[in-house]
């Protein structure tokens, strides 16, 4: 077999990353359970149809067919494609088990998506998303979406990243004043400010001007609100200071000014009211979210999502969601591209129990399986080496504690130290900070 050649954007972390993934996916799960968040998982493939309908992501999306397909079946109703993010199955799935729900009905989701754009740092192909949603039937109160704040907060607080500052708009604001101004089109004036940070104020209003109609002066009114940002709601005196007036913006407003105090509430400091932010998929309908790492702002957002009113439907019942999302693998790619986190061993294994003979290996077995079963990660020495051979084994692999069986009594020891001592396999623990790989921030000069 020849060397097999790496694939751009999909990325396969070694089994010490792999760690810090798993014990990262444990606190977040853990956070959105504590709020109430039921599990779900759903199909990885979706009609192309659907996943085509909402946003600009026709050149994102990965089909799916069989190699020995029929040809025309890439362009039959029943062609598939690989989901782009999880809102669009969520609400595919909600429609068809309306039935069974309760609403408002809380789900967290963490799977993979796919998309087909280009690869870069802390940007991929194939890559794992932990969403929460809220659903309810017909209407959704608006409190909802100042509580997704708080929930990743706390979820992403209880992990050893860089603190986070989430971004909240809402699409109600932008629009309304948008009309206020007289633009007719202003879903294509928010695409033109979801590039903002990407092509710059120049470039944007050349862009409102070919896409959104606008004026020079309705331009330049429109990159005014997107200038307004402030930790609290005092954004809405600069708002209303612009001079333009709509019912919709006054929704909008009222609704930010909630978010954002009480985010401020629950934890100074966490959310920010940024009107630039818009977010470029369509069936956002409110309270928008990005999310930077203090530090990696350059990369953009490493949590987003919002408020959206008409993505599920079936006839005259409509089903109301907000919902926001954590890109794990983007946030992970970062920071161990910047060798960021660390974790204390490479291994789980805690104990190395070590084999005197090749004869005596059961003996070895029966202290790993004691061991095991009171929960203390062991494996048995691969060889019955000299014992000096079977330490350096376990030093290589992290493992932090030898264990030798002896016909007068065991004894482990502590490799790292030294010491050695008398110790029997259905009473003895090691210190709880042994017991599992740590994950925490790298050393300083690591």
């Amino acid at each position: 077999m020849s060397k097999p050649t790496p694939i751009s954007g999909f990325p396969e972390w070694t089994p010490a990353q792999r760690m810090v993934e798993q014990f990262v996916l444990d606190r977040i799960r853990a956070t959105f359970e504590l709020y109430g968040f039921a599990p779900l998982e759903t199909r990885s493939v979706e009609p192309l149809d659907q996943l085509l309908r909402k946003g600009e992501t026709s050149k994102e999306v990965y089909v799916l067919r069989r190699l020995q397909a029929d040809p025309e079946g890439a362009t039959s109703d029943d062609a598939l494609g690989l989901h782009f993010d999880l809102t669009v199955p969520f609400a595919r799935y909600v429609l068809e088990n309306a039935g069974k729900l309760q609403f408002p009905f809380r789900r967290y989701q963490i799977q993979k998506v796919w998309r087909g754009e280009r690869p870069q740092e802390g940007r991929y192909r194939e890559f794992l998303q932990a969403d929460i949603d809220i659903v309810d039937r017909d209407t959704l109160p608006a409190h909802y979406e100042a509580e997704m704040p708080l929930v990743i907060g706390d979820a992403l607080r209880s992990l050893p990243i860089p603190p986070v500052r989430i971004q909240v708009n809402n699409r109600k604001i932008c629009e309304g004043f948008y009309r206020g101004i007289g633009l007719t089109d202003p879903e294509a004036a928010l695409r033109a400010v979801d590039k903002l940070d990407k092509i710059g104020p120049t470039r944007v209003v050349e862009l409102l001007a070919e896409t959104a109609g606008a004026s020079e002066a309705q331009a330049k009114a429109v990159l005014a609100l997107a200038e307004i940002s402030a930790p609290d709601g005092s954004f809405a005196d600069a708002v209303r200071a612009l001079g333009v007036s709509d019912p919709l913006l006054d929704e909008g407003i009222a609704e930010l000014v909630a978010v954002v105090e009480t985010a401020a509430a629950h934890s100074p400091g966490l959310c920010v009211a940024d009107l630039r932010i818009a977010r470029g998929l369509d069936y956002y309908t409110g309270t928008v979210y990005e999310t930077q790492m203090i530090g990696y702002e350059r990369f953009g957002s490493v949590c987003s999502g919002g408020r959206y009113d008409n993505l599920a439907s079936s006839g005259n019942v409509r089903f109301p969601g907000v919902g926001i999302s954590i890109g794990v693998t983007r946030l992970l790619g970062l920071l161990f591209g910047a060798e960021a986190l660390s974790v204390s061993r490479s291994v789980p294994t805690c104990v190395l129990v070590a084999v005197t003979t090749e004869e005596e290996r059961p003996a070895s077995n029966r202290v790993a399986e004691a061991l095991r079963s009171r929960g203390i990660p062991t494996e048995v020495s691969p060889s019955a080496a000299k014992f000096g051979k079977q330490i350096r084994y376990a030093e290589r692999r992290g493992i932090p504690y030898v264990w030798f069986p002896g016909a007068e009594g065991d004894q482990v020891k502590d490799i790292r130290s030294g010491e050695q001592v008398a110790a029997a396999a259905g009473e003895w623990m090691p210190p709880q900070a042994d017991l599992k790989p740590l994950v925490g921030p790298a050393p300083t000069g690591a």
